[in-house]
């Protein structure tokens, strides 16, 4: 495989640089958000615009209902193919995305993968058993059963409890176990893994903030209440544990003005930068870049630079 995968935290300009690596590497885009594969959900999930969707090919965007759960190992797949087909038309794939679970679904050597040969029914029997139940005793289970995986999941999260109970009941082994087996293959000779982040937090938070205002000016109340009133923030789907579209519930209830929801987003947003950040800054095969060091020239130079590095001793070039 050759290709370019850029990952980082929100608000880091990650997109921004896949597309002038794409633009200058005969590439296309493959996305790696686990927000972005759903269609309905657009302003909320900072999908590429459509004039940066002239610029270069986009792949694996609106893939996926909002209503129906997506696995990484399901992304995984579907991933390569999109991957295979753009390399077989003698293309770069540049990978874009912070979602570090889907990064992992492409970049290892070996990935767990579930045969799903009965269609959606464990999964629906799960969801009936929280709806029926509670979220907390789906967690039970999987913490019966997995409880590592049980410890990694919040337990509002019935979707990923339900996914990694799913696995468990299908092929006999907990989900942990899949996840650390599938991080002993290595990484594919090939990929060039950069990371775009802020050495100065604070210019970060200052980053956040701006795509916040942005978002709202581009119209996010709307698009959030447009889900809300179909009923797609409080049924369990994606957008109900989207960032960018829960934090608005209660504004559209009464229940908070928009200020505060205004806020709640920018907290919730800051906080899940985190996460992202903690991450990947655990991820060795990663090469950092700093936004808040390096000129947008300068950073697409030394992409330009590490792809050829890791192609030429990994002995894929063409």
């Amino acid at each position: 495989m050759r290709a370019v995968a850029v990952c980082g935290a929100t608000a880091t300009g990650k997109s921004k640089l896949a597309i002038r690596i794409a633009e200058t590497m005969n590439g296309e885009i493959v996305n790696c958000d686990s927000m972005q594969i759903y269609r309905g959900m657009e302003i909320g999930t900072a999908k590429p615009s459509p004039s940066d969707r002239a610029r270069v090919p986009h792949h694996m965007f609106d893939v996926a209902d909002i209503e129906n759960g997506y696995s990484a190992a399901e992304y995984g797949e579907a991933a390569r193919r999109v991957i295979d087909e753009i390399e077989s038309r003698d293309r770069v794939p540049v990978i874009c995305g912070g979602t570090g679970l889907y990064l992992d679904a492409v970049v290892y050597d070996n990935k767990y993968s579930v045969e799903d040969e009965s269609g959606d029914d464990v999964r629906n029997e799960l969801y009936a058993y929280a709806a029926q139940n509670g979220a907390d005793a789906l967690h039970e289970r999987l913490a019966a059963v997995d409880a590592a995986s049980a410890d990694a999941i919040h337990k509002n999260n019935v979707r990923r409890v339900a996914r990694a109970l799913e696995i468990y009941i299908r092929t006999g082994r907990p989900k942990s176990e899949w996840d650390a087996e599938s991080r002993t293959g290595g990484i594919i000779p090939g990929i060039a893994v950069l990371g775009v982040r802020y050495r100065d937090r604070e210019r970060h938070r200052t980053a956040i903030r701006k795509r916040c205002e942005k978002m709202i000016k581009s119209g996010l109340v709307d698009e959030a209440r447009t889900l809300y009133e179909a009923g797609m923030l409080t049924n369990g789907s994606a957008a109900s544990q989207a960032i960018g579209y829960k934090e608005f519930v209660p504004y559209l209830r009464g229940e908070e003005t928009i200020d505060e929801a205004v806020d709640r987003l920018y907290y919730d947003t800051c906080r899940y930068a985190k996460r992202q950040a903690t991450w990947f800054y655990k991820k060795d095969y990663i090469k950092w870049l700093y936004a808040d060091e390096m000129s947008e020239d300068e950073m697409l130079a030394a992409a330009v630079e590490y792809y050829n590095e890791v192609v030429k001793t990994s002995g894929t070039a063409h």
